[in-house]
C-alpha cells in the first residue's frame, strides 16, 4: 500500500441499517463482517474505492447509539464520530423496512452539527415500488439528498455513488508516494493486541474491552515513524479451526488470516503473564510458513514480577525456538515500557525481509558453511555437492541452490546453511527459503 491523502467518506448510522453490507457492496469485496447481530461491526474499517474515475477512502463505522451507558458501546460510538470528523463527506444509513425511528434523528442532529455533507441511503429499499414512499418518508430527517438503495442487491447504488461525488473535494496536486511498512498485529483472543495498536498509536484507534473477542474485522491504522509511514492492522484473536463455531467468529478468523497474508511484517502479541501456549506456537509457526517476516511483544510484562521474569523470558525463548530468527520484546501496552520498540524492530526486519544479497558473497557463505560442516551422503557413498547458489527472490528471501542429488539435503544440513547465512548476512527476523535444482553431476562425482 502506498500512502496518500484521498477524499474519505465514511458511512454511518444506528446499529443493524445494513452499512456493512453497503460499505462491501461499494467495495465491491467482502471485507466486513455482515451478520444479521445487531453490532456486529466495532472498529472503523478503511478500504480504497474508485468511482467514474476518482479514487476516495470509504469507512464503515459500529452502530451509533447516541445515548448508552455501556463502556463498549461508548467506545463503539467514538469511533463513529472520529470517523465523521475526519471524512469530507459522510453517508448517513437507514433502515426503510424500520421507518424513520427516534434515534435516526439523533443521529442525524449529530451530522448536522459536524458541518459536513450528508447524503442519505436508505437501505433496504428492494423493488422500484417502494422507493419514491422511502424517499419522501426519510426526508424528514432534513437532508436535502435522500437516496433508496437496496445494498443486499446493489439497486441504486450507482446513483448514491454519484450523489457523494458530487460533494468530494477536487483532486489534489499528486503527491510524493512512499511504500508503507504493512504490519499485521496478530495473536490468539485476549493477548491485549488491540490496546497494544492503541500505545503504538497514541490515541484509542480500536475499540478495547475485556471482554474477548471484541475486535472482529482486520482494522488499518495508518501512522508515521521515523519519517516512514506504517499501516498497522489490528486483528481478531487466531483461534484453532476446531473453536470456530459460530459464523461471526468463522469470519472474524478469515478477516485476521486475509490480513496475515497482505502483510509483510507480522508482530505476534503473546501474554507474557500466562507464558507462551500451544496457540502461540502454532500462530508463529502459521507467520513463518507464509513467509512473512516476524517480531515478537511479550506484553504485559509488567505483571511479571520479582524472579518470575527470568523464568519466563527461558519459557519463551524455548517455546518459540522454532521461529529463533525473531527478536523478542518485553513491553506493556498499560504503561508504555518499549512499545516504540516495536515500530523500530518491525522496520529492521521489513528491510530484511526485502534484503537480496549479490551472488558473489552469497557463494562464498555458502562454501564457508559447506567447508564447516561435512556434506550428508547416503548409503551408497553418494555426497551431497552444491554447485552454485542464488538469490531468486525477496519477501521472504528465497536462494535456490543448484546441487547433484536434490533428496541428500537434509532439513538438518539446510538448518546449518541457513545459521551461516544470518552469521553473514542482516536476515534478522525473516524466514529464508530454499529451492533445490538438480543439475547433472560431472563424470567423475558419479558413483
Amino acid at each position: 500500500m502506498r500512502t496518500r491523502r484521498l477524499p474519505l467518506v465514511a458511512l454511518v448510522g444506528r446499529p443493524n441499517v445494513g452499512k456493512s453490507a453497503l460499505f462491501n457492496r461499494i467495495a465491491r469485496r467482502r471485507l466486513a463482517i455482515v451478520e444479521d447481530t445487531p453490532g456486529v461491526t466495532r472498529d472503523r474499517l478503511y478500504t480504497e474505492v474508485e468511482w467514474s474515475g476518482r479514487r476516495f477512502g470509504l469507512v464503515d463505522t459500529g452502530g451509533y447509539v447516541p445515548r448508552s451507558q455501556d463502556p463498549l458501546v461508548e467506545q463503539v460510538r467514538w469511533q463513529a464520530q472520529q470517523a465523521v470528523e475526519e471524512a469530507d463527506v459522510v453517508v448517513l444509513v437507514v433502515d426503510a423496512q424500520a421507518g424513520v425511528v427516534p434515534s435516526d434523528h439523533e443521529v442525524a442532529e449529530v451530522l448536522r452539527r459536524s458541518g459536513k455533507p450528508v447524503v442519505v441511503a436508505v437501505n433496504k429499499v428492494d423493488s422500484p415500488g417502494e422507493a419514491a414512499a422511502a424517499g419522501a418518508e426519510f426526508s424528514a430527517l432534513g437532508f436535502e439528498e435522500v437516496v433508496p438503495v437496496s445494498a443486499l442487491h446493489g439497486l441504486r447504488v450507482n446513483d448514491l455513488l454519484d450523489r457523494v461525488l458530487r460533494h468530494l473535494p477536487g483532486p489534489a496536486e499528486a503527491e510524493a508516494e512512499e511504500e508503507a511498512v504493512r504490519v499485521s498485529v496478530v495473536g490468539r483472543p485476549n493477548v491485549g493486541k488491540s490496546s497494544l495498536v492503541n500505545a503504538l498509536v497514541g490515541a484509542p484507534r480500536v475499540v478495547v474491552d475485556e471482554r474477548p473477542g471484541t475486535t472482529r474485522d482486520a482494522v488499518d491504522t495508518l501512522l508515521r515513524h521515523r519519517d516512514r509511514p506504517f499501516l498497522l492492522v489490528d486483528t481478531a484473536g487466531l483461534r484453532r479451526r476446531a473453536r470456530v463455531r459460530e459464523a461471526l467468529e468463522f469470519y472474524s478468523a478469515r478477516r485476521a488470516q486475509q490480513a496475515l497474508e497482505r502483510c509483510h511484517v507480522a508482530v505476534l502479541v503473546v501474554d507474557a503473564s500466562e507464558g507462551v501456549t500451544d496457540q502461540d506456537q502454532r500462530i508463529a509457526r502459521e507467520v513463518a510458513d507464509r513467509g512473512k517476516a516476524l517480531v515478537v511483544a511479550a506484553n504485559k510484562w509488567d505483571l511479571v514480577r520479582g524472579g518470575l521474569a527470568e523464568e519466563r523470558a527461558k519459557q519463551l525463548y524455548h517455546a518459540l525456538r522454532h521461529v529463533s530468527f525473531a527478536p523478542v520484546l518485553f513491553v506493556s501496552a498499560k504503561t508504555g515500557r518499549n512499545v516504540t520498540r516495536i515500530l523500530d524492530a518491525a522496520l529492521r526486519v521489513d528491510r530484511a525481509h526485502a534484503l537480496r544479497v549479490p551472488t558473489g558473497p552469497l557463494n562464498r557463505a555458502v562454501e564457508a558453511a559447506e567447508a564447516a560442516h561435512p556434506a550428508p551422503a547416503d548409503a551408497w557413498g553418494r555426497a551431497l555437492k552444491i554447485y552454485y547458489a542464488t538469490q531468486v527472490s525477496t519477501r521472504p528471501p528465497t536462494v535456490a541452490l543448484f546441487v547433484n542429488f536434490p533428496e541428500l539435503a537434509t532439513e538438518a544440513y539446510l538448518r546449518h546453511l541457513e545459521a551461516r547465512l544470518r552469521e553473514r548476512f542482516d536476515f534478522e527476523g525473516t524466514p529464508i527459503r530454499f529451492v533445490l535444482r538438480a543439475r547433472r553431476p560431472r563424470r567423475e562425482e558419479r558413483p
